[in-house]
């Protein structure tokens, strides 16, 4: 079987969304391999602006 390639904003799409099915932060964050401060950037920026806020910043 193949590897699935997967984008940046892919990534943090999943990230968020299982943020929002009630699963814990620190799980999540320990998943996908980003500090906690990482993952509360991602997730407050979601909550604020949206899609438009996953995708990569210059």
């Amino acid at each position: 079987m193949p590897w699935k390639a997967s984008s940046v904003m892919e990534e943090r799409l999943r990230f968020v969304a299982r943020l929002l099915d009630g699963e814990a932060m620190t799980d999540v964050c320990r998943e996908f391999g980003v500090s906690r401060k990482t993952g509360y950037k991602i997730f407050d920026r979601y909550k604020e602006q949206g899609l438009a806020a996953l995708s990569d910043r210059s």
